[in-house]
């Protein structure tokens, strides 16, 4: 079979908040990109630039500050100095500080929105990537050389080939299974209710809040304006009463959850949800073809580890890409076996500590509540512990790429 001359050097599936960043961060490299996104980042119906609120882990905002992008945000970004971690009814608490650290911040608090439309800005500077929106990929095809595929466009669909695929579709990813990549999706029964609030005299501190309770956790996230940006986890029938509530008696159910330490909820924003569930690509790559992002990996908001880890995805993809372009090497053959290698580790401990968190709090024996508060209290205690814990929360921790470095690529 003779070898194809493909369209594109790569071609990023997904426009959202992971799929553009790793078209800004190749776009230096000179190499023709093609970025397909179904939704124009502009609509209201573009779930990856909503009205949510993203924790930016500090490895997160110098790979932002590495691709050129930090600095369109940065003004509306709330820093995160500290992080308080507490399980209601339970004497334990656990404290992560960036003083203790020796960092600016343990991270900063934007605004999904704000982020993508900074991305989409810098993608639109390139004349090296080509958007393509809204359009869909289908029917992926491995040839000598090229991947393949369908374009679907609103003027028809078009045939398109590209020397790496990847794949930043999101958690449900059609074009992952098209590559024979399975996932496993374990649904924590639990729904995502998102919004801001308020908080009557709240303390100019940057502190961001994880509070467990048995009906499920409760984050809250500093914002701008005297406001917390919040992420309240209920079980589904719980969630849909929830939603249904009015304000005042929203604004209650937040109190009885958290309680007054920080003040009296007030003016509370509008909420929305979403549905949670573990998502596990049985592999990160296939023939020509890479995942990244929820298409790798969906996450529990827990810890607000997702949108971090799949930024890590993007570092370490654009690195051996970079690395085997320099090189003269096919950067869709074995540069993808070096980034599946070393994203490994990463993935695997997040998601264990995302997952284990939730199971964790979940059960509702006494004792093992004894337990947790009593592990809090221990953990608060033990510096190098809890040093090693602040370096991968922050994203800091193993080998980390150029761009998490703060250097280019």
């Amino acid at each position: 079979m003779s070898a194809v001359s493909p369209d594109c050097d790569v071609l990023i599936a997904g426009g959202g908040l992971v799929g553009a960043s790793l078209a800004v961060a190749l776009a230096p490299l000179g190499i023709r990109i093609g970025l397909v996104e179904a939704v124009p980042p502009g609509s209201d119906d573009q779930p990856s630039f909503d009205d949510r609120t993203i924790a930016l882990s500090r490895g997160s905002q110098q790979i932002l500050d590495a691709i050129g992008v930090w600095n369109d945000v940065a003004a509306e970004a709330v820093a995160i100095n500290e992080i308080h971690v507490s399980e209601k009814g339970r004497f334990g608490t656990a404290q992560l500080s960036a003083r203790e650290q020796g960092v600016p911040a343990l991270g900063h608090v934007v605004a999904s929105r704000e982020l993508g439309r900074a991305l989409w800005s810098r993608v639109s500077a390139f004349a090296n990537v080509r958007a393509h929106c809204p359009a869909r990929l289908s029917g992926p095809a491995v040839d000598a050389g090229a991947i393949r595929l369908q374009l679907e466009r609103e003027a028809g669909p078009v045939a398109v080939s590209t020397g790496l695929l990847v794949v930043a579709e999101g958690a449900r990813s059609g074009l992952r299974q098209a590559l024979g990549i399975d996932a496993s999706e374990t649904d924590y029964g639990q729904v995502a209710i998102v919004g801001n609030v308020a908080v009557a005299g709240a303390p100019s501190d940057c502190v961001a809040h994880e509070r467990f309770t048995a009906d499920g956790p409760l984050a809250l996230l500093p914002w701008r304006h005297g406001r917390y940006a919040f992420v309240l986890a209920r079980r589904r029938e719980a969630a849909a009463d929830a939603m249904k509530l009015a304000d005042g008696e929203f604004l209650a159910l937040l109190d009885q959850a958290f309680g007054r330490r920080l003040g009296r909820f007030e003016s509370l924003g509008r909420r929305s949800c979403y549905p949670l569930s573990l998502v596990r690509a049985g592999r990160i790559v296939a023939p020509r073809a890479a995942v990244i992002g929820n298409a790798a990996h969906g996450l529990h908001p827990v810890a607000g580890q997702g949108f971090n880890l799949g930024l890590r995805d993007v570092a370490t993809l654009a690195e051996v890409v970079a690395d085997a372009v320099r090189d003269g090497q096919d950067h869709g053959g074995a540069a993808l076996e070096r980034y599946a290698a070393w994203r490994g580790r990463d993935q695997r401990n997040v998601v264990a500590f995302t997952d284990g968190l939730i199971r964790l709090f979940d059960l509702p024996l006494a004792a093992t509540g004894v337990a947790r508060g009593a592990g809090l209290a221990l953990f608060d205690i033990l510096p190098p512990v809890k040093r090693l814990l602040a370096r991968e929360t922050m994203g800091l921790g193993g080998r980390m790429t150029r761009l998490a470095r703060g250097l280019p690529l």
